[in-house]
């Protein structure tokens, strides 16, 4: 069975948001996979601690114009 572009998106937006946001999240993840790349055991920890402090709330993130203002204030 083929399916078009068109009936594709058709159907995922008749999906719960829930459900849309976990397949955009994946085709969007998708697009940026470099298949050479291998992370090292010691970022793969890093970046599954980080994700676990935003899931659970134990951090504040901030924007980037906050974060850029920051490390210039710093440099000056």
């Amino acid at each position: 069975m083929k399916m078009t572009a068109e009936k594709l998106v058709s159907e995922a937006l008749d999906m719960p948001n829930p459900i849309r946001a976990f397949v955009a999240q994946r085709i969007l993840e998708s697009l940026d996979i470099d298949t050479n790349l291998e992370l090292s055991p010691a970022w793969k920890a890093e970046i599954e601690r980080r994700c676990k402090e935003i899931d659970e709330g134990s951090v504040t993130l901030l924007d980037a114009d906050t974060v850029f203002k920051k490390a210039y204030a710093r440099l000056s």
